[in-house]
Formats: C-alpha cells, sequence, structure tokens
C-alpha cells in the first residue's frame, strides 16, 4: 500500500511514519519547517497547486493528513486551507483519506461525546478543525479520526515536554483537576490509522483511551514515568472560570472498539505493560 502522511514531523506524525515502514509500506511524508527523520518532503500545505502536484507524482492509494498544529500563529488558516487543498488532492488521484481531528471541538457539557454529537466548539483551535472536518466530509472515500491527548513512553509528548521544561525553568505549572480527557497511546492511534487504511469504514470514529482522567491525573502520571520528581513548584487546581477550555470531552469509543482490531488501553494499562517491557530489557 502506498501512503502519504502529511505532517510526518510531528509528534503523532513521525511515530505514524516509523509504524508504517516496520509494517512495510511504500511510504512519503511531508514536513513544514523541520524533518527530524530526514525523509520527507517540505511543502507549505497552503499551496493548493504544489500539494495536488505532489499527489499527482506520488499516487498514493491512502493519505493520512496529520499536519495542523494549534501552536502556530496562523493555526486556522494551515488547518482550514491546508485539508482544502489535500482533499483537492485526493479526489485528483482517488486516494482514501484519513483525517486528524480533535476532542476539543466540543464544549464539554454533555460527555461522554458520540461521533454523531454535533460539535460545538469554544475557541478558534476547535472551530477549525469543526471546520476542517466539514472539507473532509466532501470526499467520499473518508475517515476523521478523533483522538483525544496523544502520549508515548519512549519519546515525551508534547504536553510533558512543557510541563518538565517549564518546572526546570522555575516556573510554575497548573494542572486542571476538573478538565476530562481520554488520553490515547501514541501507539492506538497509529495502528488505528493503519488498519483503517485499508478498512471500507467512511465516516468519524473515536480513537482514544479507555480510561477517563483530568489532565491533573494524566499530568502526573506523565512526570513519573519521565522521572521527573521537582514538582515543588507544579499547581492543581480547578479552571479559571473565564477560561475557554471544554472541561468533559470524554469520547465514547464503542464503535471503534467494535469496528478496529486495535486494542484501547488505558493510560495505567499502558504504563503497566511499559514497566514490564522495561524490566524485560
Amino acid at each position: 500500500m502506498k501512503l502519504l502522511i502529511t505532517g510526518g514531523s510531528g509528534y503523532a506524525g513521525s511515530h505514524l511514519v516509523r509504524l508504517a515502514q516496520q509494517f512495510g509500506h511504500q511510504l512519503s511524508y511531508t514536513y513544514f519547517s523541520a524533518d527530524p527523520l530526514s525523509g520527507g518532503v517540505q511543502i507549505d500545505l497552503r499551496r493548493q497547486d504544489d500539494v495536488v502536484n505532489l499527489v499527482r507524482e506520488l499516487r498514493p492509494d491512502v493519505i493520512v493528513h496529520m499536519a495542523g498544529s494549534n501552536r502556530s500563529a496562523d493555526m486556522v488558516t494551515v488547518i482550514e486551507e491546508g485539508t482544502r487543498a489535500v482533499v483537492t488532492a485526493a479526489e485528483v488521484c482517488r486516494a482514501r483519506l484519513i483525517f486528524m481531528s480533535t476532542d476539543v471541538l466540543f464544549d464539554g457539557t454533555s460527555a461522554p461525546y458520540k461521533e454523531e454529537d454535533p460539535p460545538t466548539p469554544p475557541h478558534p483551535y476547535g472551530r477549525a478543525k469543526a471546520n476542517a472536518e466539514k472539507i473532509v466530509a466532501q470526499w467520499p472515500n473518508h475517515v476523521i479520526v478523533r483522538p483525544s491527548l496523544i502520549y508515548g513512553l519512549k519519546q515525551m509528548d508534547l504536553g510533558t515536554t512543557w510541563m518538565a521544561r517549564s518546572i526546570k525553568a522555575g516556573e510554575q505549572v497548573t494542572l486542571f483537576t476538573d478538565q476530562w480527557r481520554s488520553p490515547v497511546w501514541v501507539e492506538t492511534l497509529g495502528q488505528a490509522c493503519l488498519e483503517l487504511a485499508e478498512n471500507e469504514f467512511v465516516g468519524i470514529l473515536h480513537v482514544a483511551g479507555s480510561q477517563p482522567l483530568t489532565r491533573a491525573e494524566f499530568g502526573v502520571k506523565m512526570l513519573a514515568w519521565w522521572g521527573i520528581e521537582d514538582r515543588g513548584n507544579l499547581r492543581l487546581a480547578p479552571t479559571p472560570t473565564d477560561a475557554p477550555w471544554p472541561l468533559n470531552t470524554v469520547l465514547d469509543i464503542t464503535r471503534a472498539k467494535r469496528l478496529l482490531k486495535t486494542p484501547f488501553p488505558g493510560v495505567n494499562e499502558v504504563l503497566e505493560q511499559g514497566k514490564i517491557r522495561s524490566k524485560m530489557g
């Protein structure tokens, strides 16, 4: 199978690149500014003609569109215009399209959320992803994957990296005790994407862990896994009343469990497996 992964230099994208290589897929991936894997194609996904020309050249069977950071200054344009360009390219080569969305396009008032629940985005990132989902849905052969917080045990995730750096710098880090999420192991997400690449399912699929946790609980577990013991400037507190972040975006993963062979372990199970593997060398 010929795969094209956009955002292959990102946290989840680079894991998917490595996993696809392990499974022997014919693989290409794109990046925007930096390529830690040193094998991708640099491209600005907002340049539709460039995206279409690249896809015409590569002729992938499946495009996994993972690009679209919530940290860039031009986040909305990258997500919406980049997605429109990728969808146009998928139409040109008749490729199956898997789009990486998010759980925070829900406002957090009606969890657990099922796939058919309408998006109610509370902030610009959620709105951009919700708009991108509508663009993706115009191409019949698509899957919209909605993950939650993505983490791994071999490479520190972005949120934990921020916490570790801030703690080391002596800055206060606040973890919210009332924000509930469904953290998903990066290996689970990658396996699900590769399985969906060869599946005939069309529509929205929630791909998340089976153990709901607060941001505080999850953050403390990740700090412990990475051996960060100095937590003098770590604060656990409720979300400020004026914050735009949803309080509970726990995802119902019943459909994914029924559709896929990929297991959906919770954080505690993943950490326990990781400890066993570490002891075994």
